[in-house]
């Protein structure tokens, strides 16, 4: 159903701010090979994406909020940037930007990165990751364009960019979508799909899946799958269910399947006993998923605690799964003694 959102005031500033961001991204990631020409680095592609958007994020939302709501906890700084080495990928950087903003110099942008430096301290601030999932970005399929809004140490309100993502789950997940689709959500307004990556589209919103015992499980997954170790994860859904057919994709986009409906789980295990999730990978994702009706804890059941920093330092992994599914998973994890240690 299309009806107009109720939504927390910052909201359409983070949709602006994510779409004008999407379409920069996008051109970035279509012209892969003459940037690695130009810059004669192979990864180059995702840095000047991952600068460009930050940069763009930030100062759109300089340009629609009071300077005090504008804090923001990002992924990148621009203290290589500022390098003679980094000259090249500088240069592209400011290009990319100037596609957007014609007016913008170079220390505006370099400004404008180095302004979400903040340490993730205080009563609000964004979490930004501007390019999530280098991989599928490198490839040319997806990744997400994360932002989220903390306030008193919890996740209020998330905006997510899919730009490659189709708004209709019957597009193949392997091929991309040309026109995108955006996320938003708020806390207990629930989650909303602008298509198109398009800020005036009308809203859609969007409900997770109802969780019915002899359905196969829907898990998302890396979309090499090389790079879907079953291992505890497989033990996991086998101790729970029939495995259906997973959804391969990259970056936070499986949390939006999770929230749309089309995946019933997304599991995010300790890969190590030090290892700490970064709030920028988690915050937008999360809100999204929950206010659309799944569930998000740790691998102990805990609720993720945003009020730590950068880091999630009181939570190990990250479990979101559609509700009464998430319960089964985290008594699981329990059972097997899967990230207890």
């Amino acid at each position: 159903m299309r009806e107009q959102t109720p939504q927390h005031r910052f909201i359409p500033a983070g949709i602006q701010a994510v779409c004008s961001a999407c379409s920069i991204s996008r051109a970035i990631q279509q012209n892969l090979e003459h940037i690695k020409e130009v810059t004669k680095d192979d990864r180059s592609p995702v840095t000047v994406a991952d600068y460009a958007v930050q940069a763009i994020v930030a100062m759109v939302l300089r340009d629609l909020l009071p300077e005090a709501d504008c804090i923001i906890v990002g992924e990148e700084d621009a203290a290589e940037l500022r390098t003679d080495e980094q000259c090249s990928i500088r240069s592209a950087v400011v290009e990319a930007v100037r596609t957007w903003r014609p007016q913008a110099t170079e220390d505006d942008v370099l400004d404008a990165i180095d302004a979400c430096n903040h340490d993730g301290s205080g009563d609000r601030f964004w979490a930004l990751d501007p390019v999530d999932g280098t991989k599928g970005f490198l490839r040319g399929q997806h990744y997400a364009i994360a932002l989220g809004l903390v306030e008193h140490g919890k996740v209020v309100a998330g905006v997510m960019g899919c730009p490659n993502l189709s708004v209709d789950q019957g597009h193949p997940l392997d091929v991309n979508d040309p026109e995108g689709v955006v996320y938003a959500a708020s806390e207990g307004a629930g989650a909303w799909e602008f298509a198109g990556c398009n800020p005036d589209a009308s809203p859609m919103k969007i409900l997770a899946s109802t969780y019915l015992e002899d359905k196969p499980l829907r898990f998302c997954e890396s979309a090499e799958k090389g790079h879907s170790n079953r291992g505890d994860s497989g033990r996991i859904i086998d101790s729970i269910g029939e495995e259906g057919e997973p959804a391969r994709l990259d970056s936070q986009c499986k949390y939006a399947l999770v929230a749309r409906g089309q995946a019933d789980g997304y599991l995010r295990l300790p890969t190590s006993k030090t290892y700490v999730e970064k709030i920028w990978d988690h915050a937008a994702g999360m809100c999204i998923a929950q206010e659309a009706g799944a569930v998000v804890s740790d691998v102990k059941g805990t609720p993720l605690d945003f009020s730590q920093g950068k880091r999630l330092e009181q939570n190990r992994g990250v479990i979101c799964a559609i509700d009464g599914l998430q319960q089964r998973i985290i008594r699981s994890v329990s059972d097997l003694g899967i990230g207890q240690d």
